[in-house]
């Protein structure tokens, strides 16, 4: 089966947690990568007042590419441990997958 990307988009608060929960578990997900966004749209809670003016909210967005069973299994793992945290998620599938050393 072909390796698939998944994307965990969350709030700031709980980033770094769920980063520590993936780097406990090399055996599902062996790397990953992170970077700022703004969450946008009605599914975005704004609480703080410079939230209220622009119209968005910082998030953290988390990527890695893996197995597709192995990440399913990850994301039971986060469930488990953050089943309130508010992160939302998606998997896509991979055309290709190297490394240009």
């Amino acid at each position: 089966m072909p390796d698939v990307v998944l994307t965990l988009v969350m709030p700031t608060d709980v980033a770094q947690q769920v980063e520590d929960l993936l780097l406990e578990h090399p055996e599902l997900v062996s790397g990953f990568g992170t970077s700022l966004v703004d969450g946008h749209g009605s599914a975005v809670q704004l609480v703080e007042p410079g939230e209220l003016v622009s119209g968005h909210s910082p998030r953290v967005q988390i990527q890695t590419v893996g197995d597709p069973d192995r990440l399913q299994t990850m994301l039971r793992v986060i469930r488990e441990h953050y089943p309130h945290a508010n992160i939302f998620y998606w998997l896509a599938p991979t055309l290709e997958v190297g490394r240009i050393i």
